[in-house]
């Protein structure tokens, strides 16, 4: 898998850290981010569809 380095502020990775770890939503900082990345590309591709840039599923 390929390796991204990116910058954020400290006051995202502060927030979430309080999701990360045992008995939490995320894992690692990685699985969040990818996690993050996963549903920002699918609410864009769903705004695309409604505007009629894309086909809708199924098509």
């Amino acid at each position: 898998m390929p390796k991204v380095s990116v910058e954020i502020p400290q006051h995202i990775l502060d927030d979430l850290s309080e999701h990360i770890g045992d008995d939490k939503k995320f894992v690692n900082l990685s699985d969040a981010i990818r996690t993050a990345c996963r549903k920002m590309l699918d609410m864009m591709e769903e705004i695309d569809r409604k505007h009629g840039r894309l086909k809708p599923e199924g098509d």
